[in-house]
């Protein structure tokens, strides 16, 4: 059975909020990226505190960190990155994910993302020997402009880091973005390393993104695929359906409904349970 969860900091800064939508839609799972309008990895150890009690009297889960460890410049100074990773650990430690989403770094406007392989893939296994060390699981996410946003080049830094520790959330809407079709070119190439779903969808060309299925994401294919490989994951709402996107992808209750609407009528379509 897939489990749901969402970015639910895409409904409203506040967790009262983001808790009452949720619910309303029968998702007890959150992949944690903001509160308050504070990136997670900023927030104090008392507001952690704070928002681990409420969860815990709500019911609510965390899915996983939704950190934005590695969505700096290649040639940005990595050394600060590498302490809010650890602290990045310790909040999937405080708030009990078994997951933290990494990617891998910009490529800089104009250049050639072969040129900076070699910084990217030390800098992914510095951080993978680390998860490793500290019982961590990451889960690297496909993005436009980062090295890993294509098909190959998110199996290179996969197979190169060679570990049970990092492993691929798999992003339709992104690969779409890059003008990689998700099912027919980058999935076969990842399989066997997806091991949590993003949804959302977009269209190719204009990257618009829209609900899910009314893209050119692929996400039949994906929902199809699932089922029959017995998928028994999560799978995470990321709707960016607000045409007036804040930093953290603001979509509103409205819209966030909406975007679950879509999904679960793509899963009641193929016959696949959700809880």
């Amino acid at each position: 059975m897939i489990t749901l969860t969402g970015f639910a900091d895409e409904i409203s800064p506040d967790l009262e909020l983001q808790l009452d939508v949720m619910a309303s839609v029968g998702i007890s799972h959150i992949e944690l990226r903001g509160v308050w309008g504070k990136n997670v990895l900023d927030l104090s150890d008392e507001e952690v505190a704070q928002i681990k009690k409420r969860l815990d009297e709500r019911g609510f889960r965390i899915s996983s960190i939704g950190s934005p460890i590695g969505k700096i410049s290649v040639t940005d100074d990595f050394e600060p990155h590498l302490i809010r990773f650890r602290r990045a650990i310790e909040l999937s430690r405080a708030f009990e994910a078994p997951y933290i989403r990494i990617f891998s770094f910009f490529i800089p406007e104009g250049h050639d993302a072969g040129d900076y392989r070699e910084v990217v893939l030390d800098r992914m296994k510095q951080l993978t020997r680390i998860a490793e060390q500290e019982g961590a699981q990451l889960l690297h996410e496909n993005e436009k402009d980062i090295y890993g946003d294509v098909g190959e080049r998110c199996l290179d830094i996969l197979q190169a880091c060679d570990s049970p520790h990092l492993r691929g959330a798999f992003d339709p809407a992104n690969f779409v973005q890059c003008g990689v079709r998700p099912m027919t070119e980058a999935y076969p190439l990842l399989a066997p390393y997806v091991d949590y779903i993003h949804i959302k969808d977009a269209m190719m060309g204009s990257g618009k993104v829209v609900p899910a299925g009314e893209g050119d994401g692929e996400l039949r294919e994906l929902v199809r695929e699932l089922k029959q490989r017995g998928y028994a994951g999560f799978m995470s709402l990321e709707p960016h359906l607000s045409a007036a996107e804040t930093f953290q992808g603001y979509s509103g209750p409205e819209l966030f409904v909406t975007a679950v609407e879509a999904l679960k009528k793509l899963l009641v379509e193929q016959d696949v349970a959700w809880n």
